[in-house]
């Protein structure tokens, strides 16, 4: 007996899930290609696998899919190519502009880099030349200002600290007292007691 020629149980019942799921694909792209031609839009490769929501390489590899495909692309009577393999020329060929465009794009962008790159030279030296400009007074002046207005900053800050710790007790104080006088209010309002 050959045992070679019965699949297992498991395959068989692998290769059946995988038969239905490309049924169901199957079933798929054809209702997205009655979708489109309903809907008069472009019957594309694209078009087709983003409906059907299948890949393309489905589309190319299933001879079933890449048949009807073909034949709606077709029927459509668009400027359309009527063959996958001239689609894919198409697709080739519009990679080859998107390089084309890239190779255009880095040449412009070298050549703002070179640009920049001489214009931050320029600033570089005139900044180097504002630097020569200065005397050794003006820088003595500016430092001296510098550190008086640091000064000011740590006196200010130290300033604004005790004044909210004042402000803070201030507060603290205020609740008591507003406690201590409702106390007084509440001794007040009741009556005295009879002797």
């Amino acid at each position: 007996m050959n045992t070679a020629a019965i699949p297992e149980p498991r395959t068989a019942a692998a290769l059946a899930a995988r038969r239905r799921k490309t049924e169901a694909a199957l079933e798929r792209v054809h209702q997205a290609i009655a979708r489109l031609r309903r809907e008069k839009a472009q019957i594309s490769v694209a078009a087709v696998a983003r409906r059907a929501g299948v890949s393309r390489t489905f589309l190319y590899d299933n001879v079933e899919a890449r048949g009807a495909v073909a034949a709606a692309i077709t029927q459509a009577g668009e400027h359309q190519s009527g063959t996958l393999a001239e689609q894919g020329d198409e697709r080739e060929a519009t990679w080859r502009e998107r390089a084309l465009n890239s190779e255009d794009a880095l040449k412009a962008a070298h050549t703002e880099i070179l640009t920049q790159r001489t214009r931050i030279g320029e600033l570089l030296g005139q900044i180097r030349d504002l630097q020569d400009e200065w005397t050794e007074g003006a820088i003595q002046r500016i430092t001296t200002e510098n550190t008086t207005l640091k000064q000011r900053v740590r006196q200010l800050t130290t300033d604004n600290r005790t004044l909210d710790e004042r402000l803070k007790a201030a507060r603290s104080n205020l609740r008591f007292q507003d406690r201590r006088v409702a106390d007084l209010e509440a001794r007040i309002a009741e009556p005295a007691p009879k002797s």
